[in-house]
């Protein structure tokens, strides 16, 4: 790997690492601004906790050493509730400003996920 490839690595997953921490911790909280967020959306309330609890472990499976197939689990969770968030804010009519958070991890995501080093991956054994 790269020292350019690496340092894309680090800086997207740090970023993603600290958003999905964040907004995980926001919405166990369950803050007013987020539960009114997740109402108008259409949402249950209890969504909250699955999504902040989901979120925070995705945190810990992408930042530990070793264990690939867990950080690939973890990195299709973040971009199946990134990229619903966005199509869920879409369809709605949302303004473009109720995207960019959503959009930012989406993208912080596939950028850490394409760029994480080898033994970060799953290596397939050939038989």
């Amino acid at each position: 790997m790269t020292k350019r490839n690496k340092i894309i690595y680090w800086i997207a997953t740090v970023w993603l690492a600290l958003g999905m921490l964040s907004t995980g911790i926001v919405q166990l909280l369950k803050m007013k601004e987020e539960v009114d967020m997740f109402a108008h959306l259409g949402y249950p309330v209890y969504f909250l906790t699955l999504l902040g609890v989901w979120k925070l472990l995705g945190v810990v499976a992408v930042l530990i050493p070793k264990f690939p197939l867990v950080k690939e689990w973890a990195y299709a969770g973040f971009f199946f509730a990134m990229s619903g968030a966005v199509f869920s804010h879409i369809l709605l009519g949302d303004s473009p400003k109720e995207l960019f958070g959503p959009l930012l991890l989406l993208i912080l995501t596939a950028v850490s996920w394409y760029f994480r080093p080898a033994d970060r991956k799953i290596s397939l054994v050939a038989q």
